[in-house]
């Protein structure tokens, strides 16, 4: 779908390469401009125990970097930014997350670019905007922007999300902006400069649980898994052979058709339970009479007793059992060494560029790339080895 659109990424760690695999997916081009000075992307190195220690490539770097040319350039050398200002030439899209005054530091921020190259489509990503200096970490933001305060269970410290979501957020909000950009370059002709921050994603994120504040003035607590709002919704219970369910039940009907499968059917009509907002009044009690009642069964005999009657209920699955599931196994990509996941849901598999290369190893095509897009000679890349600018 997007064959014709070459990017230049010149981010690391996990918002911005995530959107550099996204388009990589849809048949673009990815140029990773990756620094000599730390031999590439820093998660190269954030390995778990298990994990081979002679290889560049780690189970993290490759969560977002399928698809990819690496092409390794010294940026704070002026020949090295020179070559960089030749592929500026020739690309549609630059991401980009450095801290704001960085990128102009550097000559590498968009007015710089933009002037090589007025087309260009400039993705770039901070931590707070561009009037806050400071480096976003996910964790921080999770903190800050509400996130941490609200999950986990009361009686326990506040805790951060398993995964970095926020960075994960953000990456949407960026291709979803640089994708309506490239349609409007279509018609104008023109490129654009596009900023998000973790930050503003983050509070963007808080959904009903700011507006709940914003309305109300009500604080949100941590409640474990469940929902402020619903009840039984995001409520885990445990099943008779050691198994977890989740339930999200949102309406009235759903309630009775819970109920009359747990044989207690007539609290459905018990005015403490009626409605959400009774339920939602009275969460400690009826949890306890559901926890009573469901502890009584298989977990997929339960599971599938509530499927039939189209319950919103789920398994509390661990990886491996994730992994299991149909649904998940279809957006497994796979190579040689490294196996990831798409940076897309699969609705759109119909446009994936079905050669997508596994992970790059640091500074794999930086021979290919200068030479394909800069029609540059074997003794020019050598000299320029040789002179410590490429790698």
């Amino acid at each position: 779908m997007l064959e014709n659109i070459v990017v230049l990424e010149l981010a690391n760690v996990l918002a911005g390469p995530l959107v550099g695999q996204f388009f990589a997916e849809l048949g673009g081009i990815v140029i990773k401009i990756e620094n000599p000075g730390t031999k590439g992307d820093v998660t190269r190195k954030w390995k778990i125990k298990g994990e081979d220690p002679n290889t560049d490539i780690s189970a993290y770097f490759s969560c977002t970097n399928w698809g990819k040319y690496s092409v390794a350039i010294d940026l704070s050398k002026e020949e090295g930014k020179k070559l960089v200002y030749e592929l500026v030439k020739k690309v549609d899209v630059v991401i980009a997350n450095y801290k704001p005054g960085d990128d102009k530091k550097l000559g590498m921020d968009y007015q710089t670019l933009s002037k090589i190259n007025p087309r260009i489509i400039y993705g770039h990503i901070t931590g707070y905007g561009l009037e806050n200096p400071r480096s976003g970490f996910d964790a921080l933001i999770q903190a800050e922007s509400g996130f941490m305060y609200m999950n986990g269970y009361p009686e326990c410290p506040p805790a951060k999300m398993p995964v970095a979501l926020i960075d994960i957020l953000t990456a949407h909000q960026l291709k979803e902006a640089i994708l309506l950009a490239l349609m409007e370059r279509e018609k104008t002709g023109k490129g654009k400069y596009i900023h998000v921050s973790l930050f503003h994603s983050a509070v963007a994120s808080l959904a009903n649980q700011a507006t709940n504040y914003l309305m109300v003035g009500h604080v949100p607590q941590r409640m474990c898994s469940e929902h402020p709002n619903i009840f039984p919704y995001g409520s885990i219970f445990k099943t008779r052979d050691g198994g977890e369910i989740i339930l999200a039940v949102g309406t009235d009907k759903q309630f009775r058709e819970l109920c009359k499968i747990l044989n207690i059917e007539s609290i459905a009509d018990d005015p403490r339970f009626r409605d959400n907002a009774s339920r939602v009044k009275n969460r400690d009690i009826l949890r306890k009479i559901l926890a009573d009642e469901i502890i009584k069964y298989e977990k997929e005999e339960l599971l599938q007793k509530l499927h039939e009657k189209k319950i919103p209920a789920g398994s509390i699955n661990n990886m491996e059992e994730v992994f299991r599931i149909k649904e998940a196994k279809e957006i497994v990509i796979e190579g040689e060494t490294s196996r990831g996941v798409k940076a897309r849901a699969p609705r759109t598999v119909v446009f994936s560029r079905r050669d997508l290369s596994p992970p790059p190893h640091y500074g794999e095509h930086t021979d290919f790339v200068l030479t394909r897009y800069l029609g540059m000679s074997e003794s020019e890349i050598r000299e320029l080895r040789e002179k410590g600018i490429i790698e």
